[in-house]
This record gives C-alpha cells, sequence and structure tokens, in this order.
C-alpha cells in the first residue's frame, strides 16, 4: 500500500472512531440530564414536603393522645362490687375483668381457684369483682357484665360470672337470657333488669376506677390492705398486669400478710 492511501485508510479509521466515540458521548449526556433532572424534582418534593411541616408545627399539630396514668397507692371504696371472701379479710385483691378476654378467661380456669382455695376460703383474702369490659374490642362484654350484675340481684352473680367464663364465645344477649333460665333465675326479672341497662352506671363507675387506678388492658389486678375500720375501703398498693402465675400473687398477698403475723 503505497503512502497516500495509508494516509486515506488512517484517516478513515481515526473518523469512524471519533463517530462512535460522538455518538456513545452524546448519550451520556443525555442520561446524565435525566438523572439531574430526576434529582431536581425530588429535591422540590423534599422542600414542598418540609414547608407542609413547618406549617404545620406553626399552626400546632394535634398532640399526641395521653397516656395512662401509673398506678399508684389510693383509697378505694369497694362499693356494691361483688366479692367472695369474709368482708373483713385482712388483704383485698380486685379484679379488673372482660368476660370475653381470653386471657381474663385463662385466669379464671387456671389461676383463681388456687387463690379462692388457699386464701379467701382460710379467711385471709377477700376476692372482689371489678367490672371492666373494652367494648372496642368485644361487642358482647358489655352486656355480659350488665348480666353478671343482674344475676347479682338474685344472689347468683358468681353462677353467672362462672357460666359466662366457661363459654366465652356465646355471649349474645340471647345466650345471656338462657343462661339465666340454667342457673334458676327468675327470668323475666332478670330479662328486664338487662334489657333496661340496670347496673349501667355501676359498670361505668368501675370503668372510671379503673382509668383512675392507671389499669391497662385485662385482666388487671389492684391489691392492698382492707381497711379495718371500714372494710368497704382498701388502700391499694401493687398493681399486678396481666393473666399471671400464681405465685405472683402468692408473693403480694403474702407480703401484705406478714405484718399482720
Amino acid at each position: 500500500m503505497n503512502t497516500a492511501l495509508r494516509i486515506i485508510f488512517t484517516a478513515s479509521l481515526c473518523f469512524c472512531s471519533l463517530s462512535v466515540w460522538s455518538a456513545s458521548t452524546k448519550q451520556e449526556i443525555i442520561n446524565l440530564q435525566t438523572e439531574i433532572a430526576a434529582l431536581k424534582a425530588g429535591q422540590e418534593a423534599m422542600q414542598k414536603d418540609l414547608a407542609e411541616i413547618k406549617t404545620l408545627v406553626q399552626q400546632g399539630a394535634p398532640a399526641a393522645p395521653a397516656a395512662a396514668p401509673a398506678f399508684r397507692e389510693q383509697v378505694v371504696s369497694i362499693g356494691a362490687a361483688p366479692f367472695k371472701g369474709e368482708a373483713t379479710a385482712t388483704v383485698t385483691l380486685i379484679e379488673f375483668s372482660d368476660y370475653q378476654c381470653p386471657f381474663c378467661g385463662r385466669h379464671y380456669k387456671q389461676v383463681m381457684p388456687k387463690i379462692v382455695s388457699d386464701y379467701v376460703d382460710t379467711g385471709k383474702l377477700k376476692y372482689v369483682m371489678f367490672e371492666h369490659p373494652i367494648s372496642s374490642l368485644h361487642d358482647n362484654a358489655y352486656n355480659a357484665s350488665l348480666a353478671a350484675l343482674c344475676a347479682g340481684d338474685q344472689g347468683k352473680y358468681w353462677e353467672m360470672h362462672n357460666i359466662m367464663f366457661d363459654n366465652q364465645k356465646e355471649l349474645e344477649v340471647d345466650k345471656l337470657k338462657s343462661y339465666a333460665v340454667t342457673i334458676d333465675l327468675n327470668a323475666a326479672e332478670f330479662n328486664t333488669c338487662l334489657d333496661t341497662k340496670k347496673y349501667e352506671k355501676q359498670v361505668n363507675s368501675d370503668l372510671a376506677i379503673a382509668d383512675g387506678l392507671g389499669v391497662e388492658g385485662t385482666p388487671g389486678f389492684a391489691i392492698g390492705l382492707t381497711d379495718p375500720k371500714d372494710p368497704s375501703k382498701a388502700t391499694l398498693s401493687a398493681y399486678i398486669k396481666g393473666a399471671q402465675a400464681f405465685d405472683k400473687f402468692k408473693a403480694n398477698i403474702d407480703q401484705l400478710l406478714e405484718p399482720a403475723k
């Protein structure tokens, strides 16, 4: 190949290489421009969000719900709440319970019988029931609490308490009325009591007392010393949260009984 042809060939190769490089570079520039546009759009969106947050802060954003108060020692009146044991027993244990709560059902079956046999039946403990239906979770719990208190009108609170815990998944109103017949209540009186929500005020009072104590969820238990001068009152000094083992209750009860020895 003569010199002229070599020059022409070399020039052709350079031109082709330059064309490929040029095309590649143009595509990279386009891609880069696209990325820059996306970043810019993202930055503008962030600035908009920050502006909205700033506005909310300046206007005063809604405050978070207040936390439930921590349990604190206080004197509580038992009032008309049903209880097991002697009225003057040294220690008072209050259970805040929901008849549809599975953990309440577990306590009823596994732990409560032992507490009753060891402490209630021996005269050391008064076991009090406060109603704590959680209507937001359990549709039938409120009526179940009313039913228990209505049965108490005829001296059979605990019989209704037991049959409802034994049938936690069947607590519709018609079932409650059938349970009244099963435990030999005067059906007409019971039905009237339930239908008119006779004990609505007492259930709401129990719920208010639970809130004041800082009770969270069910079951919850408050324990303390019975007032020797007025057994309808108790100075509650400790709180047991949830369905705990018997030993947890034993430790708290024995601690309160110790000074009495």
